[in-house]
């Protein structure tokens, strides 16, 4: 083994303009530093003097062993002179399969990561495979450029207490990262001395002595408070572990799942997004898959995984060390009585938005239960907005992400819960669970990248020297993550099992031939194309028996529809107990059809004017319906709304607004011609929800305290009553999730407090209108029924 012989691909010389060039080599052995002197040897011009060329070992920054600092690199610091530093590493190299350097499966388990071996194998590498040992040069600064970012980051509160040789050798290691990712990918760019970083800066030990004071602590113990904190929650990144990550992610979601479907041209676009700014993906939350895949797929096109934002309930052994080493940061639950814990997780998001750090978590806060989106939280966007508006850069680009399967493993979980059951409690057992479900297949899995949403674009100029409470339920960011979600479900697309299920479950629990089914779904399928909605490319079979068969059987074989096959024609319905599993699939492109569903029934109250003004009358409904379902779809602001429901009303009928002043006849007539009949499909189940919810607090004394928890039990076992007697018409909509959401709606009406002056009979007033707008629902059935039959519609 002869190190002074030259490696591949080695760099050229520093350009030192005459200076005095110093290397700084970061050696992780005694072999590693030979190789680095051999190459400073090999390598000096013959004209260099004697002095050029001197060498400095730095601590290693791959290992962080507590190495001091070289007192005569310190002396070389001290005597002022502007010398070149040049800093070096040996870079070790995955093995090369087909033209390709990538790490197997198989290298992580047995020798462990090939890019970081120990001294023992680094010997057999350069023995046997010279090719994959390398020398990197980071890029050379002086000491005068180097003293001047040490002095500027001293003014910007960045690493303000390091020495000037240690905020050298800081430097020399990120040039030296810097330059090994332009070797390995840049799918491996991950943050160095985070705790240092953010822990030494001058306003963050002054914030820290302030705490102490004002909560009669000593300074010490609230460092050492801080310093856990931030160790609780910060993601600690390892090479080794993102790549044995993606391996492992792509052997659980492939066992379920033909494939995984995204643009990859279009996430290199994000990526280039992300080069300029930081960016934040913010995706729907449908499955416990959701983090996993989208990391592989940002692995697959070589970009780094996010920082993503987990619940602390997600951090056990031994699931917990692994997605922390592959870019998870946990966060508590409920910390807003903990002013340290708040402070800390805020200097965490200004430096991952300061490095230009991508950033991930849900918006919707958890999974949804029911399939739609659930209402954003604002909680982490606040951080960012803050951390944008103090300067911490120039602007930040939120990338709103759906991620839909054609069907889930957690769908029957979901069941269980909104019927009542309790959610199980995250453990070993419980993922153990996960992966054997994945041993059934689910079709696809789908991801898509709406419009991003610029801060600078949205909030205008920031102004740095404002004082912002992060966790404050300012309007502007309620706005944002309203418009993140808006983003969201416009590139959701519409499977084969979402409209299988619509179809299904707007026939009134009949069970139909592929023939009705085919049938059914003719108007849906054509409104969806002439809309240009997002599908997925397997849609155009739902045209054919054989494609309709295909989606029934891949919901039969999951459970969700029974077939009866003994008679003369197969006829297919939602399994029983399975009307909240159909439901999930149904809810998920529901927003598509919601405006056409409100413009129903606001004719149908216009329709009841025969002399009064039917325009202003549909346009009282339609707001007024908008207002009733404001908590569970995401509405466009009025004007926009107003703008929407024309659009919707001009694609079904371009004269409407003559037919609408014509008179009652022409209304009805108008209505009669909606091709498809919509709010019987995806109103419905959620109006009988409300109605559930309306009668039960009509049913309460209006002095009686008023507890969630309780109430909600009782909505489902007055749910399950008026299902019995026919009064609710699906069992869908006896769900926790739906009558947790009319509790808000009732809450926001001011019907939940007791004591307000005329309680009961505004209650009376809602049960009413809620009644009323079922009402409406049913005519459009009966017009449906109708037209499924073949009669006049």
């Amino acid at each position: 083994m002869n190190v002074s012989e030259p490696l591949l691909q080695e760099p050229v010389w520093p350009d030192d303009a005459g200076q005095r060039v110093v290397f700084l080599l970061d050696a992780s052995s005694p072999l590693e530093l030979r190789l680095l002197r051999a190459w400073v040897d090999r390598t000096r011009p013959e004209d260099a003097v004697t002095v050029d060329g001197e060498c400095f070992e730095i601590p290693p920054s791959r290992r962080r062993n507590g190495t001091p600092i070289d007192p005569h690199f310190e002396d070389c610091v001290a005597a002022g002179e502007d010398v070149l530093f040049a800093p070096l590493r040996i870079a070790w190299l995955a093995p090369e399969r087909d033209g390709v350097r990538a790490v197997s499966w198989w290298d992580l388990i047995t020798f462990g990561d090939p890019r970081d071996p120990g001294r023992l194998r680094q010997r057999s590498i350069l023995r046997r495979h010279r090719d994959r040992c390398r020398v990197v040069a980071g890029a050379p600064a002086t000491l005068a450029e180097l003293r001047g970012r040490w002095s500027e980051a001293a003014h910007d509160d960045t690493s303000a207490t390091l020495g000037l040789p240690e905020f050298i050798v800081r430097q020399a290691a990120l040039a030296l990262e810097r330059a090994e990712r332009q070797l390995r990918g840049a799918r491996y760019k991950v943050p160095r001395f985070v705790s240092d970083d953010i822990l030494s800066q001058h306003s963050v030990r002054g914030a820290l002595a302030r705490i102490a004071r004002e909560s009669g602590r000593s300074e010490e113990s609230v460092d050492r408070q801080a310093a856990r904190y931030l160790k609780e929650i910060a993601a600690t990144h390892s090479p080794y572990v993102i790549d044995l990550a993606a391996s492992l992610i792509r052997a659980l979601w492939s066992q379920g799942y033909r494939s995984l479907r995204f643009d990859d041209r279009q996430l290199a676009g994000i990526a280039s997004l992300g080069q300029r700014h930081p960016i934040v993906f913010l995706p729907s939350h449908k499955s416990n898959l959701d983090h996993l895949v989208l990391q592989y797929a940002l692995h697959v096109c070589g970009l780094p995984p996010n920082h993503t934002a987990g619940g602390i309930n997600m951090n056990f052994f031994p699931i917990g060390p692994i997605v922390r080493r592959s870019g998870v940061f946990f966060i508590r639950r409920s910390f807003r009585d903990n002013p340290l814990y708040k402070f800390v997780l805020r200097r965490y998001i200004d430096f991952l938005i300061g490095k230009r750090f991508s950033l991930e978590w849900y918006v919707e806060g958890g999974r949804s239960r029911s399939g739609k989106l659930l209402p954003p939280r604002f909680g982490l966007l606040g951080y960012v907005v803050d951390a944008w508006r103090r300067g911490k850069s120039d602007d930040v680009f939120l990338i709103p992400v759906s991620i839909a399967y054609d069907q889930i493993s957690d769908v029957g979980d979901y069941a269980v819960e909104q019927r009542g059951g309790k959610k199980e409690k995250e453990s070993f057992g419980w993922f153990v669970g996960i992966v054997r479900r994945m041993r059934n297949r689910y079709g696809d899995i789908h991801i898509r990248f709406g419009d991003p949403i610029s801060l600078a674009g949205s909030l205008g100029t920031p102004d740095p020297d404002a004082e912002v409470d992060p966790d404050a339920p300012v309007i502007e960011i309620q706005k944002l993550a309203f418009e993140t979600c808006v983003r969201i479900n416009r590139v959701t697309p519409i499977t084969p099992t979402s409209l299988v299920t619509l179809a299904l479950l707007g026939s009134g629990n009949r069970a139909l031939t592929v023939d009705e089914i085919l049938l059914g779904m003719r108007n849906l399928l054509d409104y969806t194309r002439r809309r240009k909605l997002p599908t997925t490319r397997e849609l155009d079979e739902l045209d054919a028996p054989d494609g309709v068969r295909r989606a029934l059987e891949a919901l039969q074989n999951s459970g969700v529809v029974s077939c009866y096959d003994e008679g003369p024609e197969a006829v297919y319905a939602i399994e029983r107990d399975q009307h909240h599993a159909a439901a999930y699939y149904r809810n998920s492109v529901a927003h598509f059809f919601i405006n056409s569903a409100i413009a129903e029934l606001a004719l149908l109250a216009a329709a009841r004017e025969e002399a009064g003004d039917r325009n202003a009358a549909f346009w009282e409904e339609a707001m007024r319906l908008r207002d009733l379902l404001k908590f569970d779809f995401f509405f466009a602001e009025k004007d926009e709304f107003r703008r929407e429901l024309r659009e919707e009303l001009t694609y079904q009928q371009p004269d409407w607004e003559a037919r609408l002043a014509a008179g009652t006849a022409q209304v009805r007539a108008m209505i009669q011609d909606f091709r498809p009949f919509a709010a019987h499909r995806v109103l419905r189940p959620f109006l009988d929800g409300y109605d559930v919810v309306a009668d039960a607090l009509a049913r309460r004394s209006a002095s009686n305290e008023f507890e969630r928890g309780p109430f909600v039990d009782d909505c489902l076992r007055l749910g399950r009553q008026y299902l019995l007697q026919g009064r609710v018409k699906s069992p869908e909509s006896i769900s926790k999730a739906l009558f947790e959401t009319a509790v808000r709606l009732a809450d926001n009406r001011g019907l939940v407090e007791t004591g307000s002056p005329g309680l009961s009979a505004r209650r009376k007033a809602f049960a009413s209108e809620v009644r009323d707008a079922i009402r409406r629902v049913e005519i459009i059935e009966a017009l449906a029924a109708a037209r499924r039959a073949g009669l006049p519609v």
